[in-house]
């Protein structure tokens, strides 16, 4: 049996699911980082161990995968804020923090 909805129902039922979609498709909002503006603690050295955690999170505000190997990895005031695999690839980089001066110095 077909069923007939009133032009009003229609337009009310349309609108709540333009609605639905709308608040589903919004972007996801992170919690911000705090920007890095101190720069006088600059520490350039490979990888390690302990490091896992903050390449994690460093891969995911970039949005790229982490590489697999060894890192050059680049901390302000003892944060990692870049890092650039070893074997080649791209900077993975904060896009809370000012970076632009650390990419050269890591492809040293």
């Amino acid at each position: 049996m077909e069923m007939h909805h009133h032009p009003e129902i229609m337009r009310f039922l349309v609108a709540q699911h333009v609605d639905e979609l709308r608040h589903a498709a919004q972007p996801i909002r992170r919690k911000a980082t705090p920007a890095v503006t101190d720069l006088t603690d600059i520490e350039l050295r490979l990888c390690r161990v302990g490091d896992d955690p903050a390449l994690d999170e460093l891969a995911t505000l970039a949005e790229q995968p982490l590489p697999v190997g060894r890192l050059v990895v680049a901390a302000v005031n003892g944060r990692i804020v870049a890092a650039l695999p070893l074997a080649g690839g791209r900077v993975l980089t904060d896009p809370f923090a000012r970076t632009t001066h650390l990419r050269p110095l890591l492809e040293l």
